[in-house]
């Protein structure tokens, strides 16, 4: 069973470093509550913290180093002693885009399909008058991931991809997802207010 022996601690010292857009840190702690969400909804609630530690490092390279995502991790990671099945669970979500590590655990393919869904999903939120996802409907994503213009850096492919390796319909995913990003929505929100103010 995955487990992790880095703290959260370290790991959002590690994020902070090489992560000073507060976009990407927002990011992090997004995918970070999402994936607990998931471990928790799908039967891993033992394995809440490695997923969601996953979730928050998944990115750790992408600001310094966009050319080499995915490809520079294991070598930041190894910083702070993160164990081969994160490294793993980390570069995975590259799959096909930037590098070769396959998804493979469930953890993996939840990893690869939300990460991309959950920039797509925050794109909405900003368009709409309450800002958050509390309100949000399925269809009103639907109608947003098929207009290829809105938030075109989000890639509908491996949504859509992601959604196919998990044995999901694409409305799965996004309500699913939807309900995870609102599990967390208020505490993300604390926790980048703390850290922009300390910037």
């Amino acid at each position: 069973m995955p487990k992790t022996h880095v703290t959260r601690d370290e790991a959002l010292k590690l994020l902070k470093k090489y992560n000073k857009e507060p976009f990407h840190i927002l990011h992090a702690l997004t995918v970070e509550g999402t994936m607990r969400w998931y471990a928790e909804n799908l039967g891993f609630s033992e394995e809440a913290a490695f997923w969601a530690m996953a979730g928050l490092l998944h990115d750790i390279d992408f600001e310094g180093w966009p050319e080499e995502h995915c490809k520079k991790a294991p070598e930041l990671l190894a910083e702070i002693g993160a164990e081969p099945e994160l490294v793993h669970a980390i570069c995975s979500h590259g799959y096909g885009i930037c590098c070769d590590v396959e998804p493979v655990l469930e953890m993996e393919k939840v990893l690869f399909a939300a990460d991309e869904l959950t920039g797509l999903i925050g794109a909405v939120i900003k368009m709409r008058p309450s800002g958050s996802t509390m309100d949000l409907e399925v269809k009103s994503v639907k109608k947003k991931f098929k207009d290829k213009r809105f938030a075109a850096g989000c890639s509908r492919d491996v949504i859509t991809t992601g959604a196919e390796r998990l044995g999901w319909t694409l409305d799965e995913l996004i309500g699913k997802t939807i309900l995870a990003m609102r599990s967390c929505e208020a505490s993300v929100n604390r926790e980048i207010g703390e850290i922009q103010g300390e910037q």
